[in-house]
């Protein structure tokens, strides 16, 4: 039987995209409950779909399209049905757990590009997490499905929007 070599192989190449996966549902998610279930959600249509993935593709590209994909329509879905809180209602929820060691200031900034970037429409938080996570023009372009310019001239204003957003921190 063919299904415990793919879980095999399924659960090794999900273990390198795991960090991956929790960063997207954090930024699609309000409260640790909610990513969470988003997590459990990406990582079971990642299974469902698993005999469609081709092994000459970069398994992170897959499974960043998957991730999106799931996260932006648990974002729609939720938006739809008035469940999403307010940046100001889980401005806690908002700090990287990754993040160690930093000053209170870049902390603090850390924390409000969070923000600015948790209060972006759906898709320019998706290339704005490719964008931090230093994936190329061209994997963005391959994981969200837009073309390469559009790519380009987004990430360009974005950035430019965040810039202008982005407020000093005071001492």
């Amino acid at each position: 039987m063919k299904i415990q070599p793919d879980r095999d192989r399924f659960s090794i190449l999900l273990e390198g995209c795991r960090p991956m996966v929790y960063k997207i549902a954090h930024s699609y998610c309000p409260s640790r409950e909610d990513m969470e279930d988003l997590v459990q959600e990406i990582f079971l249509q990642a299974w469902k779909s698993f005999s469609s993935y081709d092994p000459e593709q970069k398994f992170s590209t897959w499974m960043y399209r998957i991730s999106l994909n799931v996260a932006i329509s648990h974002y729609r879905s939720k938006k739809r049905q008035g469940a999403l809180l307010s940046l100001e209602d889980y401005r806690s929820d908002l700090a990287d757990p990754a993040v160690g060691g930093q000053s209170d200031e870049s902390a603090a900034r850390l924390q409000q590009l969070h923000q600015l970037i948790a209060g972006l429409p759906a898709l320019d938080r998706a290339l704005m997490l490719l964008y931090l996570d230093e994936k190329t023009h061209a994997e963005m372009a391959d994981i969200l499905g837009i073309s390469l310019t559009n790519v380009s001239t987004k990430i360009s204003r974005i950035r430019m929007l965040l810039r202008q957003q982005l407020s000093p921190i005071k001492k």
